[in-house]
């Protein structure tokens, strides 16, 4: 019989959180430095002090009761409470300053970092990025070890969402069809999917923006792309397209190879957007909210731009 106890101790809330986002104990014991077994004594404690079970048997693991799931966003509103306070004291001390920890996606890191780290720069503020290429779907996984996600999905798609998550639009980006300079479409400005109907198409594995505009292609022509390579890096489809071998859908401001021929979509939405995922209210943090700045700023450059002509235009 659990008894409730006065208090909830603050270091017990991180280690239940961290079991929300990591799912098992010995992931959470791996990425606090802890044993397993002091784990789950500390989730044991937790329990006392709550006066409820939270966690229950789930074959040989363990998972939240719904009391968990209740606690651990409770958690996150505390613990981002201390948050806050710490950061307060660092603006009183001349901040923003400390480590963001941003993960991206390789093609948007390429894109933004190179604006947003020189204006960060000297800043007080440290920026720790990692590349991480997975689909929308995984990104609540990684605020496990990330303050800020860049992340994207096809326009058609909800972003990210849960209570456990705050998510901002920071920009759109096409999404054109890349030939070969001797391709029959090449020198066009746009072209329609009927166009592209019998194209052998280099693409990317499935869950990703562009691969759900090479669907809706096949929705409105009815007929299933012969796609003939997946592959996920962006400078290897457009080698392989610039070398004859097939065709690639690819968003507009990743495309560096200056002899391909970018058409222009006409008659499906093509485009992925790109979006900033953080804890709830993390950017009450001086230095997380000078980060997201830093990126609406640099994604405002980038779109200001005009986009590239094609070749004989």
């Amino acid at each position: 019989m659990v008894s409730a106890g006065p208090n909830l101790s603050v270091e017990r809330l991180r280690i239940l959180r961290e079991f929300a986002d990591r799912g098992t104990v010995g992931a959470v014991a791996a990425a606090l430095s802890m044993t397993p077994s002091a784990v789950s004594q500390q989730l044991k404690v937790l329990t006392r002090e709550a006066g409820v079970t939270l966690l229950e048997p789930s074959g040989r693991r363990v998972r939240l009761t719904d009391a968990g799931h209740a606690l651990v966003v409770r958690a996150d509103e505390v613990l981002a409470a201390l948050d806050r306070a710490v950061a307060e004291m660092a603006h009183y001390r001349g901040s923003p300053r400390g480590q963001v920890r941003v993960a991206v996606f390789p093609s948007g890191g390429a894109l933004l970092l190179p604006h947003v780290l020189p204006a960060m720069a000297g800043s007080g503020v440290e920026i720790v990025a990692g590349d991480e290429d997975v689909p929308p779907t995984r990104t609540p996984r990684l605020l496990a070890d990330y303050d800020i996600v860049l992340t994207h999905r096809d326009e058609r798609a909800a972003p990210v969402s849960g209570p456990r998550i705050g998510s901002r639009v920071l920009m759109r980006e096409p999404i054109d069809v890349l030939v070969a300079p001797g391709h029959p479409l090449a020198g066009k400005s746009a072209v329609t999917p009927a166009e592209l109907a019998e194209e052998a198409w280099l693409s990317v594995r499935g869950g990703f923006p562009v691969d759900d505009v090479l669907r809706s292609i096949a929705t409105v022509t009815g007929v299933a792309p012969r796609i003939v390579q997946r592959l996920n890096d962006f400078r290897m489809i457009e080698t392989l397209v610039a070398a004859g071998y097939g065709v690639a859908l690819m968003p507009r401001y990743a495309v560096t190879h200056t002899g391909l021929s970018q058409l222009r979509l006409s008659g499906v939405r093509a485009a992925r957007m790109y979006d900033l995922v953080t804890r709830p209210r993390a950017d009450t943090r001086p230095a997380i909210a000078a980060v997201l700045d830093s990126f609406e700023t640099a994604a405002r450059r980038i779109t200001a731009e005009p986009p590239p002509a094609a070749p004989g235009q």
